[in-house]
């Protein structure tokens, strides 16, 4: 049992220092200065905090974001050595996304393309976009593992467990549709009411509603619905749309 213990242990001090080395290289980069909101940081005033949201849902996301850093720490450490041996470069994939009350972060992702994909083309524009993606790449989509690394994102307080997933910088009509129902005036989350209702199938404005009535019923008991909704989807491979969002058929999508 002590083994085991000391396993973990070693594990989670490794990945840490991993995870804090990525985040000082994010901290250097100019890119979350650039292209700031107007009126980032100010809520719409369309959403009202509860005390669950205010109080209790932050303690609960640290607590089992931090359980899942250490229990999971062996399969991260597994995950970052195959992806550096299937195509050696940066374990990480970091991109900028869009926080609580259009605020700037940096979202982190294992990497599952190679890296002689083109940079600044949406997956989705590629030509045949399968070839850009690495053996390991698949497997980690197939099993939604590539979106591990937001557990950090989670436990730095940057995101939680359920809420609207973060959208791109530049997803300006997600992000003016989400507005409309005060749905960016909460933090973004690992998955959320419109992931288990059609996850990358579903249309702007569609997934701004679902965002949306997520925002106006925030609770212990949505979250848990949200939660094990989740692991059915994942399971079943529900909604997923390989090299695109769904929602940006005149936008841009995510290369990652």
């Amino acid at each position: 049992m002590m083994y085991i213990i000391g396993i973990l242990i070693s594990c989670f001090f490794i990945l840490i220092l991993m995870l804090l080395f990525q985040q000082a290289k994010n901290r250097n980069s100019n890119e979350l200065y650039k292209d700031r909101y107007v009126d980032a940081g100010k809520p719409t005033g369309k959403h009202k905090v509860n005390l669950y949201e205010q109080f209790v849902k932050p303690l609960l996301d640290r607590f089992f974001a931090f359980c899942g850093l250490v229990v999971l720490s062996p399969i991260f450490l597994l995950v970052c050595i195959a992806i550096y041996v299937s195509d050696p470069g940066p374990i990480f994939f970091c991109q900028k996304r869009v926080c609580k009350n259009k605020e700037f972060f940096m979202l982190h992702k294992f990497r599952s393309m190679k890296m002689c994909t083109p940079h600044d083309i949406p997956t989705h524009l590629l030509e045949n976009p399968e070839q850009y993606i690495t053996t390991v790449g698949k497997f980690l989509r197939k099993t939604s593992l590539d979106e591990l690394p937001q557990i950090w994102d989670i436990f730095v307080g940057n995101m939680s467990i359920i809420g609207p997933r973060p959208a791109l910088w530049n997803q300006y009509d997600l992000i003016d549709e989400r507005d409309k129902y005060g749905a960016n005036d909460v933090k973004p989350g690992l998955t959320g009411w419109a992931q288990i209702n059609g996850r990358d199938e579903l249309e702007i404005v569609t997934k701004a509603k679902l965002d949306g009535d997520y925002t106006r019923h925030i609770s212990f008991v949505f979250d848990v619905k949200c939660f094990f909704g989740t692991i059915s989807s994942v399971l079943k491979h529900e909604g997923v749309v390989e090299g695109g969002t769904g929602e940006l058929k005149k936008g841009e999508g995510e290369k990652e």
